[in-house]
């Protein structure tokens, strides 16, 4: 299917960028019949900015080939997030390059007294977001009486961040007769009444696959240990060697520890959060798009309205709240007919939320460990072999140093110097441990669910009566292997920091540990027999210089446990408390002829009267 045709201008701009084949957006629209108001639902990233541009050129131009004098806006169209508007403004500059549009963006963080005078000297066609628009309304800097046509693009995103009333107050501002194009990810409810309120007879378009996830997106899930999310981060950027990857955390202080961390590492990155000013996104922004940057950490919040050239790799760090924040991080990547894949790094503890977010989304994601280092190095030596094969030809010059080379060296060596500089500039890989417990897929929705399929990640099952009584730990498993901890009573060794740094060590949960004894300068403890082989791996990767753990026999009777020390009591005169020396129990004074109790007699008051009370003279 060719393009089809829509404005001469516009079909002259399509063509030189390359359009071919509408997206089934962009043919939606087009086959739209007249000025219809539109509300379309459509997936991030599929190609809507050029729909709606399009959409709106019969109305803006009629049958002119070019606009006229700028005046008062003619279009109005408004974006959630000032990298969107800019974004849109960036597409439509190119759309509507041949027609002589004049157009100007309106959005927070920028000069708003720049944004005034050319407000003033007219404009075709304003971008902007609801706050600013709504300022330079009140402000009288900006006139909507000649507004042929707004837009609301991301109208989901508009209402979760909270501009209701400012979209509600710009649009009563713009003549009833306008038409009106509404487009959003999906129709909620609050969606359906801004439609209602402010649309007249409007096209329903829904281009979008109900309860069916992004089909340009690969959906991994890596199972990682707790304490190793990360390194599973550094892994999975060096696995894919991504142009472009954007890594999402929750809060801002892990996006500046984050960001640190691969910055040591020797990875090209940046930061987005909310605390930085306009200048700063920009210029990180603009890092990333010229390709200085190659990995950037960001918030859900400051992400939003991102739309970066060739990122192909989303990265969870952290694991999404629900549904909707899953979609949105993963739709940065797969636009626009690019393939893109999104890796959710789920913690041992975490895979059953992972698990019910995939079936909310209907995703069926592969479940595969962290990638390894071997294997990572494995893939560089097929990247730089590949790389190597496709050199640009060599100018006479170039060619002659390397004649003067090989008199010099044999090919081997300038070959294996050749690769050693290209691999000087990749990060190294981590050593990660991988149990085998991410490798164990799960069935996808509507499969039966068995039991037996679940392996050691479920709760066992437990009668609903008659439970018996719970055992102590002690002795709580029968078949149990022992291990030793260089770490006893000596160092101030304790359970309650004990156990959990032999589960954050082993790679095992509280259930998998029996008995622990703790001796004067050692502890003793037991694992259970199926986790026994896995722990013993892992606490040899995660050793540490001043822990060691090895396994042990059981103890024995001449295994002594070393007592708890209690507080040293306090010095006092006879060092028996502070007192002196204590009477023996039963020890009493012997009667001194105390004379025997005798009631006293009832309290009578004051002499004079009552009390509380003075007579009063005659």
């Amino acid at each position: 299917m060719t393009f089809p045709a829509s404005h001469p201008a516009l079909d002259a701009a399509l063509l030189e960028r390359g359009y071919e084949v509408p997206t089934p957006v962009q043919s939606a629209v087009l086959e739209a019949e007249g000025d219809r108001d539109l509300l379309v639902s459509a997936q991030t990233g599929s190609g809507k900015t050029v729909a709606f541009g399009i959409a709106m050129a019969g109305t803006l131009l009629g049958d002119a080939e070019r606009f006229g004098r700028a005046d008062a806006p003619l279009a109005l169209i408004i974006a959630p997030t000032r990298e969107l508007a800019i974004q849109v403004q960036r597409e439509l500059t190119w759309l509507y390059a041949k027609t002589g549009a004049k157009i100007v963006s309106c959005v927070g963080g920028m000069d708003a007294r720049a944004e005034a005078r050319a407000l003033n000297t007219g404009a075709h066609i304003v971008v902007g977001t609801p706050g600013r628009l709504r300022d330079h309304l009140e402000r009288g800097n900006l006139e909507l009486g000649s507004a042929r046509a707004v837009v609301l693009d991301e109208a989901d995103e508009m209402l979760d961040l909270g501009f209701r009333e400012d979209l509600e107050f710009i649009l009563e501002a713009a003549p009833p007769e306008r038409r009106t194009l509404l487009f959003s990810a999906t129709i909620a409810k609050d969606i359906a009444v801004l439609a209602r309120r402010f649309q007249n007879d409007a096209l329903r378009i829904d281009t979008t696959t109900r309860d069916q996830p992004h089909g340009d997106i690969d959906y991994r899930a890596v199972r990682v240990a707790p304490n190793e999310i990360e390194h599973a981060v550094v892994n999975v950027l060096r696995y894919f060697e991504a142009p472009g990857a954007l890594v999402f955390c929750h809060t801002r202080e892990a996006v500046r520890h984050l960001q640190a961390s691969l910055k040591e590492r020797g990875f090209a990155v940046v930061g987005l959060s909310g605390e930085l000013s306009q200048r700063e996104r920009s210029d990180a922004l603009q890092a990333l798009r010229d390709g200085h940057a190659r990995v950037c950490v960001a918030t859900d919040v400051a992400a939003r309205g991102l739309d970066l050239p060739d990122l192909g790799l989303v990265i969870h760090a952290e694991l999404p709240q629900n549904k909707a924040t899953l979609m949105h991080r993963s739709g940065r990547t797969g636009r626009a007919g690019r393939k893109g894949t999104a890796v959710l790094i789920v913690p041992y503890t975490r895979r059953r939320k992972a698990e019910m977010l995939f079936a909310s989304a209907n995703i069926d994601a592969g479940w595969s460990g962290p990638p390894g280092a071997d294997e990572i190095r494995e893939r560089d030596k097929a990247r730089l072999l590949e790389t190597a094969m496709t050199f640009e030809p060599v100018g006479e010059e170039d060619m002659a140093l390397g004649k003067l080379l090989l008199e010099q060296k044999s090919p081997e060596e300038i070959a294996g110097a050749f690769m050693r500089l290209q691999r000087g500039g990749l990060p190294e890989p981590e050593e990660l441990y991988d149990d085998g417990r991410g490798a164990d897929p799960r069935p996808s929705k509507g499969a039966p669910r068995e039991r037996a399929d679940r392996g050691d990640y479920d709760r066992p099952e437990r009668p609903a009566y008659d439970r018996p009584d719970r055992t102590p730990r002690e002795g709580a498993m029968s078949d149990g292997i022992w291990f030793r901890l260089n770490v006893g009573r000596g160092k101030n060794a304790d359970p309650k920091w004990i156990l959990p740094m032999i589960c954050r060590l082993g790679h095992v949960t509280k259930k998998d540990v029996g008995s622990i004894r703790i001796f004067e300068n050692e502890t003793k403890f037991e694992i259970s027999a199926e986790a026994s082989v896995r722990f013993a791996e892992a606490a040899r990767a995660t050793s540490r210089d001043d822990v060691k753990i090895e396994p042990s026999m059981a103890p024995g009777e001449n295994d002594v446990r070393a007592p708890r020390r209690p507080a040293p009591r306090p010095a006092t005169r006879s060092g028996a408390g502070p007192g002196g020396p204590r009477k023996p129990y039963g020890e009493k004074k012997p009667f001194e002829g105390k004379k025997p109790f005798d009631k006293k007699p009832p309290f009578k008051g004051p002499p004079g009267g009552k009390p509380g009370f003075k007579k009063r003279k005659p």
